[in-house]
C-alpha cells in the first residue's frame, strides 16, 4: 500500500528533526578557546574584568556579552499552532523552530524557554526574572485571555521589548496585506465594513491593528464559536471581546456578513460559506487564515465572487499571511536601537514597510527562491515572500526609526543610511566588500553590453543596475522576447525606454558590425559570408565588436556556454586593441572573510611569465575591494622540496617577480595550508616575507584553481564574485553559467569601474 502524502510528510518531518543530531539548535562559541591564554580570558581570572565593567555600567552588557542580540522565545504550550494545549515540553519543537527563524532571517540569537506554568501571573513573574539574560522577549503560543495578562504584566515591569507574536505579529502582517488589498480594491480603511471570526488573541489583535490603521470600531463585527459578539452577551466574554460588541439584534455570521468589505477569519475550517461570500460587497477581501484548513478555500471563494482578493495562512496558496514577515525584523530594529518597548508606532512602521515591499519590484534573490511564481504586485501578490532579503533593511530600519522618533530608543542610530547598508551586508554576503567597487563605479556612467540579453538573470540585473548604479545597460536579444519576459517577471523596465537593445535578427548596424569583424579576421580564415553569419548568431562576438567600435565601454557574457569558447571570440576582436587576457580571478566570500583564487579559467598550464603576470594583476584587482593583497604562489612543492611539476614554474615566476620592485607582498612556492596558516609557515620557513594569512592563492594549474574555487563554493558556503577577467582593461568579462542575478549586478559594478581606479 502506497504512502499517503500526510504519512510521507510526517515521516520526513520526524526525520528532519531527529537527524543528523536531535533538534534544530546548537550553541557555538564566538571566541577561540585553544590554549591556556584563551581560557584565562574567557573564564577566571579575565572574565572578572567584564563583570566589573557591567557592574559599573549595566549598559555595557551589550558590549561584553551576547545580551544585546539575544531573544527569549517563551511559551507554556497552552495554545500551540492548531494543536491546542499540548503542554510546555511538547511545544519545544515549535519554539526551537522560532529560534531558527530569528537567526536565519535577522541574525538574532535566540533561546527557547518552555515553562510548566499555567497561572498567567506566575508565568509573568518567571519571564520578568529573566530580564538580565535577554535583550527582548518573544511570548509564544499562550492561550487567550492568559496571553493578554502575561504580556501586560511583563510590559509594565520590564525595561526591554516584550512582544506576543501570535497577537501582534499576525496583526502586523494582516495590516500590511489589508493595506495593499484596499489599494487594489479602491477602498479605504475609514469606510470599510469588517466581519471577523475568531475571538482569540490573534483575532483581537488584528482588529485592534485595523482600528489603528483607520477602521471605525462601529464598522467591525466580531463573531466567535457562539455567534456574533453583541452588547449584553454574557456567554464566553472577556474585556477584549466586549470592546467590539455591537448594539444589534443580529446574532449569526450569516446575518452580519451582508455588505462586508473584508472578512477576517482566524477561527476554523469551512466557517465561511460560498453563499455568504455572495452577500459581501463588490471586490470583497477575504482573509481566511485558519490553519491548516482555511475558513473557505480560495477556489470556493473565487467561484462565489470572481473578483475577490484572497489571503490564507497556507504556503501553497498565494498571499500567505506569515508572521515570519514581521517578527525577525521588528526585533532586529528594536534591539539595534536599544528600545525599551515595542510600541504602536513601531508596529505601524512595520506594517508600512512590509506593504511597501510588495509594491516594489521583486528582488532577484526572491525570484530565484520562488521560481515560476508570479511575484508582481496585484491580487495574487499582496505581501512579500519570507525569503525576500530586502525585508531586513526596509522593515528593521523603519522600526528603528519609529523607536527613535517616539523616544524609546536608548541607543539612537546617527546614520540611517549606514545602518541600512549594515543590514544589507548581513543579508547579502557581498554587499560590504562590494561597496568600494560600487562607489568607484558611481564616478562614471559606463555603457555595459550584455551578450545574453534575453536571459532572466540578465534582465533582473539590468533593472537593478538602473536602480542602484549610474551605468547604462545594453542588451543583445530579440526585442519582443525581452519585452514579454520583462512583463512576465513583473519588471518595470522596458526595451528602448529604459535600455538599448541590439537585435541580432534585424539591426541597422548589422552591415557595420560584420564588416568590422571581417576586417579584423579576414586573414584568419573568416570570409564575408562567415562574418555575416557570426554577426547574426554569435552574441558574444557582437558584444566584442561593439566594445571595439566604442559603442560600449565593456561587455559581460557567459551566462551559458563554456568559458574559453567566449574567450576565443573576445580575443579575436579585442586583441586588435592591444589587450590580452592575463587570468581569471574569483573572490570567494567565506565566513571569515574573502579569499581570491587565480587563475581559474584562462591558462590551463600557465608559464612562469603568465604566473607572474597573474600575481601582478591580482594585486591590482584586490585593491579595488579596499583590501591589501597578500599573495601566495601555491604548489604541491613547499619552498623547494620538490624539483618537478608546478614547483619549477612557481620558482621561475617568483624570480620574475623579484626582478622588479613590487608594491605588494608575495611568497612561495608553498602548499595551501602554509599559505593560510602563518604559524605553520613560520615553522617551515622562519624568515619568509609574508605576514599573516594569504588572501590570494595563485595556482600553477587551472584544474587546481578551479577545484579549490568549486569546493569552497559547494562545501565551504563560499559566495563567488567573479570570475574577473584580468588584463582586458576592464573591457570584457566572462561569467559562468551558475551566476545569479546578484552576481551579474556585482560584475556590472566591477565592469563599470573606470580603468583609472585599478590601473
Amino acid at each position: 500500500m502506497a504512502d499517503t502524502p500526510d504519512k510521507t510528510l510526517r515521516d520526513a518531518a520526524l526525520e528532519y528533526h531527529r537527524f543528523p543530531k536531535p533538534g534544530k539548535l546548537e550553541i557555538r562559541a564566538t571566541k577561540p578557546l585553544a590554549n591556556g591564554r584563551d581560557l584565562a580570558r574567557a573564564y577566571s581570572p579575565g572574565v572578572a574584568e567584564a563583570c566589573l565593567e557591567i557592574k559599573a555600567d549595566p549598559d555595557t552588557a551589550r558590549d561584553y556579552t551576547a545580551r544585546g542580540n539575544l531573544v527569549a522565545v517563551v511559551s507554556n504550550g497552552t495554545a500551540v499552532l492548531g494543536l491546542g494545549n499540548i503542554g510546555a515540553l511538547a511545544s519545544k519543537p515549535v519554539m526551537e523552530g522560532k529560534a531558527v527563524l530569528f537567526k536565519k532571517f535577522a541574525g538574532i540569537d535566540c533561546f527557547d524557554i518552555e515553562v510548566n506554568e499555567s497561572d498567567p501571573e506566575k508565568l509573568a513573574e518567571i519571564v520578568c526574572a529573566l530580564e538580565p539574560t535577554f535583550g527582548a522577549i518573544n511570548l509564544e503560543d499562550i492561550k487567550a485571555p492568559d496571553c493578554f495578562i502575561v504580556e501586560k504584566l511583563c510590559r509594565e515591569r520590564m525595561n526591554i521589548p516584550v512582544f506576543h507574536d501570535d497577537q501582534h505579529g499576525t496583526a502586523i502582517v494582516v495590516g500590511a496585506a489589508a493595506t495593499n488589498a484596499l489599494r487594489i480594491a479602491g477602498k479605504s480603511f475609514e469606510e470599510i465594513k469588517i466581519v471577523s471570526t475568531g475571538g482569540g488573541a490573534a483575532g483581537i489583535a488584528c482588529l485592534n491593528m485595523l482600528v489603528k490603521l483607520g477602521v471605525k470600531r462601529e464598522n467591525i463585527w466580531l463573531c466567535d464559536i457562539h455567534g456574533l459578539v453583541y452588547e449584553g452577551r454574557t456567554e464566553d466574554m472577556n474585556d477584549q471581546k466586549a470592546a467590539f460588541a455591537q448594539p444589534t439584534d443580529l446574532r449569526t455570521l450569516d446575518e452580519a456578513i451582508d455588505g462586508a468589505d473584508l472578512f477576517l477569519g482566524l477561527s476554523g475550517p469551512n466557517v465561511l460559506k460560498p453563499e455568504m461570500v455572495k452577500k459581501m460587497a463588490a471586490r470583497p477581501i477575504i482573509f481566511a487564515l485558519a490553519n491548516p484548513n482555511p475558513e473557505i478555500t480560495p477556489e470556493l471563494a473565487r467561484a462565489a465572487s470572481p473578483d475577490a482578493l484572497i489571503a490564507t495562512g497556507r504556503s501553497d496558496f498565494p498571499n500567505q499571511v506569515n508572521n515570519v514577515l514581521c517578527f525577525p525584523f521588528i526585533f532586529r530594529g528594536a534591539l539595534d536601537v536599544g528600545a525599551t518597548e515595542i510600541n504602536d508606532e513601531m508596529e505601524i512602521a512595520c506594517v508600512e514597510g512590509i506593504a511597501a515591499m510588495a509594491r516594489a519590484t521583486t528582488s532577484t534573490e526572491t525570484a530565484a527562491v520562488y521560481k515560476g511564481e508570479q511575484l508582481t504586485f496585484g491580487p495574487e501578490y499582496l505581501i512579500p515572500k519570507p525569503f525576500d532579503p530586502r525585508l531586513s533593511s526596509v522593515v528593521s530600519s523603519a522600526v528603528a526609526k519609529a523607536a527613535m522618533e517616539t523616544g524609546v530608543a536608548t541607543r539612537p542610530i546617527a546614520d540611517m543610511n549606514a545602518y541600512k547598508a549594515h543590514l544589507n551586508a548581513s543579508v547579502f554576503k557581498s554587499a560590504l566588500l562590494m561597496r568600494p567597487v560600487f562607489e568607484a563605479a558611481a564616478t562614471a556612467s559606463r555603457r555595459i553590453v550584455f551578450a545574453e540579453g534575453e536571459d532572466e538573470r540578465v534582465l533582473r540585473a539590468a533593472q537593478a543596475i538602473l536602480q542602484e548604479t549610474t551605468e547604462q545597460p545594453i542588451l543583445i536579444g530579440r526585442p519582443e522576447v525581452i519585452e514579454q519576459r520583462c512583463e512576465r517577471m513583473g519588471l518595470e523596465i522596458r526595451p528602448d525606454r529604459d535600455f538599448t537593445i541590439v537585435n541580432p535578427e534585424n539591426d541597422p548596424r548589422y552591415r557595420d558590425y560584420w564588416e568590422s569583424y571581417h576586417h579584423l579576421m579576414c586573414r584568419r580564415g573568416v570570409t564575408p559570408d562567415l562574418a555575416r553569419a557570426i554577426m547574426r548568431t554569435n552574441t558574444t562576438a557582437i558584444a566584442a565588436v561593439m566594445v571595439h567600435r566604442n559603442e560600449a565601454d565593456t561587455m559581460i557574457c557567459g551566462t551559458f556556454g563554456e568559458f574559453r569558447w567566449h574567450l576565443n571570440y573576445i580575443n579575436q576582436v579585442l586583441s586588435a586593441d592591444a589587450l590580452h587576457p592575463v587570468g581569471a580571478l574569483s573572490m570567494m566570500i567565506l565566513e571569515d572573510g574573502p579569499l581570491f583564487i587565480a587563475d581559474t579559467h584562462v591558462h590551463v598550464y600557465p608559464t612562469p611569465e603568465q604566473l607572474a603576470e597573474t600575481a601582478v594583476a591580482a594585486a591590482r584587482h584586490v585593491r579595488r575591494f579596499g583590501l591589501v593583497p597578500n599573495i601566495a604562489m601555491c604548489s604541491q612543492s613547499q619552498f623547494g622540496n620538490q624539483g618537478d611539476g608546478s614547483g619549477n614554474r612557481m620558482r621561475a615566476a617568483l624570480a620574475l617577480l623579484d626582478a622588479e620592485a613590487r608594491d605588494f607582498c608575495y611568497e612561495g612556492e608553498m602548499n595551501v595550508d602554509a599559505a593560510l596558516d602563518p604559524a605553520l609557515r613560520e615553522r617551515l620557513l622562519p624568515d619568509n616575507r609574508m605576514k599573516g594569512a594569504a588572501n590570494v592563492l595563485v595556482f600553477g594549474h587551472a584544474d587546481a584553481a578551479s577545484g579549490v574555487r568549486n569546493i569552497l563554493k559547494m562545501k565551504g558556503g563560499g559566495l563567488e564574485v567573479g570570475p574577473i577577467l584580468m588584463g582586458m582593461g576592464n573591457r570584457a568579462h566572462i561569467v559562468t553559467p551558475s551566476i545569479t542575478a546578484r552576481g551579474l549586478l556585482n560584475m556590472a559594478a566591477i565592469a563599470g569601474t573606470p580603468v583609472s581606479h585599478y590601473g
